[in-house]
């Protein structure tokens, strides 16, 4: 149905390193793959930044549901900006790219701590909106704070119902569910849900509208893979 609705094109990609060997760089591996998304997507659109969300559930609280957490940051945006074209052969280079990897994925961290403790600020902002509706008050701000377009929207998709992931090599467990997907919010975004298969392995679901002219799932899932590859080699010896 919503291949009829939206004309999506799914793309689907897996990565055959996982996240035992990105807690090795003292990474959060959800970070880790947020920088990803946003290096890949900036490669995809020559140099755009987007505005992205990721879901943060809120199970602390009771009927606590989710939030959002705003993956674009001022670290992040300094991070791609630097990996852009940079010579991944330099040493020294490695080495600072590295660093501001490291300050990127420790801000979306806290980003995320936040949003799951109930310092996040859109489900705020939306219940304002929806009291100003109510009062039939016009907010400018509210307004321009909530028309902006999510042109990443990315979640990680929780799936741990068996331990096949762990006890089979890559190899043999690639027949078993690797999750769902979503389709973009924007017209001219990106869709993109991912699973965290045990320790070794991601999966992402990538869409886009075929209606779009600038979107196009299989260059952005290359992207994407392209930009994992340079970002796991930041860390070799």
């Amino acid at each position: 149905m919503l291949k009829c609705v939206f004309r999506l094109f799914f793309e689907f990609l897996k990565t055959v390193f996982g996240k035992r060997e990105i807690k090795g760089f003292h990474v959060s591996p959800d970070a880790f793959l947020q920088m990803a998304l946003q290096l890949a997507y900036y490669r995809d659109s020559n140099g755009s930044l987007a505005l992205t969300y990721e879901a943060s559930m809120m199970r602390l609280f009771k009927h606590g549901r989710t939030e959002t957490v705003r993956s674009l940051t001022k670290e992040s945006s300094a991070f791609v900006k630097a990996m852009y074209n940079a010579d991944l052969e330099n040493e020294k280079i490695r080495i600072k790219l590295q660093e501001i990897l490291l300050i990127a994925c420790t801000r979306h961290q806290k980003s995320y701590i936040d949003a799951m403790t109930g310092h996040g600020v859109d489900r705020h902002l939306f219940a304002l909106y929806v009291v100003a509706m109510g009062m039939s008050e016009e907010s400018p701000f509210l307004k321009a704070a909530l028309s902006q377009s999510w042109r990443l929207s990315t979640s990680q998709t929780p799936y741990k119902q068996t331990d096949v992931w762990d006890i089979f090599p890559p190899e043999l467990a690639q027949h078993a569910c690797s999750g769902g997907g979503f389709g973009p919010v924007a017209d001219d975004g990106y869709g993109c849900s991912y699973l965290v298969a045990g320790e070794d392995q991601f999966y992402f679901h990538i869409s886009s509208k075929k209606s779009s002219p600038v979107t196009s799932s299989p260059r952005f899932a290359q992207h994407l893979k392209t930009a994992l590859t340079e970002m796991k080699s930041l860390f070799r010896a």
